[in-house]
């Protein structure tokens, strides 16, 4: 067998379109994800893929820096790799986990394809065929286009919820929060969960809340069939007072993304649940690693999503195929999307979950033209500022935030 050689990285940045933009506690997605999809070259003639989340020329000119540290490297040596861009002393001055990440996927898509299995067995073998999924709800705005999709009120909430599960069967439903006054979303919360009966609920706000909120909102929702509290108040000290003081779980993927604060939050526990995604942990590898940690120490892990195309999810793929103790459904903002850049275009929902993908490597192909037509669309639209709501201009967030949007508060948006 010949062993191949990295002859080349192309860093290409798409936007692909969204059903409707969606709100969070921090800003939006403007209708749009925009992503950055990573093509290494062998001298074999193979070509492995990589994905990582927003873009544009800055994360171009990155992937592009890092040629001369890859050319003549053998995908095979990950541990070499993962020295040469994320050398830990390094990184403080240039820290570039994402991008390892993204480099991480296509370095395993090569080797998988080099000896012509699926990434999963490279890591371990699978020990279940298909990954569950929650549903993903967001409050939104309407389509600036066809002025559908807005999702503002219980009733919107609900139907949103309802439709997903009928067309994709969750059974599980987490709302992406933190957007308005506390109150109001607690009402919504209630009536999202009488409206879905046995289904299981995730209440995220992003961190938005102060200790004192999300002690106050987490004691209202004690009753509900939830399976976490997602990230109420931002710390590690924070959260420990929150769990000290509300009988749920409580989940992070944002206080706990590496090992130095896995090991902080198993010497003093502040969270039950490590969300594990492969670009903020610097790969599919880390978070195996990560995992088996939290196997030990019986905490629960879960995979997060951070706005994927088809690559990035068919690494959660992989990773959920090989984790014994993911008991937690996944997350995924996959299906507010309109569209791929993977051949055969959208990966599909059978009863909640998605198949593992078996071909070789990642086990998904680009979309060449596909590829073009959002590449294209991202050079007339641009990027858009995550931490921004195109509904209020003059507003940023603060944390603890105080300044919610007003529910009421039905104007058009104007990108």
């Amino acid at each position: 067998m010949q062993r191949p050689k990295i002859i080349d990285i192309r860093a290409t940045t798409v936007t692909v379109p969204l059903e409707a933009p969606l709100r969070h506690a921090n800003g939006a997605h403007w209708g749009r994800f925009v992503r950055t999809i990573v093509e290494i070259e062998t001298d074999t003639g193979l070509v492995g893929l990589g994905e990582m989340g927003g873009g544009g020329e800055s994360a171009e000119a990155a992937f592009k820096a890092l040629k001369p540290y890859l050319l003549g490297h053998d995908p095979f040596q990950l541990e070499a790799m993962r020295f040469k861009i994320t050398n830990p002393t390094a990184s403080l001055y240039n820290n570039r986990t994402q991008l390892h990440a993204a480099l991480e996927f296509a370095c395993l898509d090569i080797v998988g394809k080099t000896l012509g299995v699926p990434v999963y067995d490279l890591l371990g073998g699978k020990v279940r065929d298909e990954v569950p999924f929650a549903s993903y709800l967001f409050f939104r705005h309407a389509n600036q286009d066809t002025g559908e999709g807005e999702v503002r009120t219980a009733d919107q909430l609900i139907a949103q919820a309802l439709d997903l599960k009928n067309r994709h069967g969750f059974t599980t439903h987490k709302l992406k929060s933190g957007v308005f006054p506390p109150d109001y979303e607690l009402d919504v919360f209630r009536a999202l969960a009488k409206a879905v009966g046995t289904d299981s609920l995730r209440y995220d706000p992003n961190a938005a809340f102060s200790v004192e909120e999300a002690l106050r909102f987490g004691r209202g929702i004690e009753d509900l069939n939830n399976d976490y509290f997602e990230d109420p108040t931002w710390g590690l000290n924070g959260m420990r007072r929150v769990r000290d003081g509300v009988r749920i779980p409580l989940a992070t993927n944002t206080v706990v993304i590496n090992f130095e604060q896995l090991a902080a939050n198993i010497l003093q526990p502040a969270v039950d649940v490590i969300l594990l995604d492969t670009t903020f942990w610097g790969g599919i590898r880390p978070c195996i690693k990560a995992a088996g940690v939290c196997e030990t120490f019986q905490l629960g892990i879960a995979i997060h999503s951070s706005g994927e195309l088809g690559i990035q999810l068919s690494t959660m793929l992989h990773l959920g195929a090989i984790l014994p103790n993911l008991v937690f459904k996944a997350d995924a903002h996959y299906h507010h999307l309109t569209d791929d850049v993977i051949v055969g275009g959208k990966m599909r929902y059978e009863a909640g979950a998605i198949r593992v993908p078996s071909g070789p490597g990642l086990g998904v192909e680009l979309d060449r033209d596909k590829l073009g037509t959002y590449a294209d669309l991202y050079k007339r639209l641009g990027g858009y500022p995550y931490d921004r709501d195109p509904a209020r201009p003059g507003w940023f967030p603060l944390l603890p935030n105080t300044r919610w949007a007003d529910p009421s508060d039905t104007l058009p948006i104007r990108f």
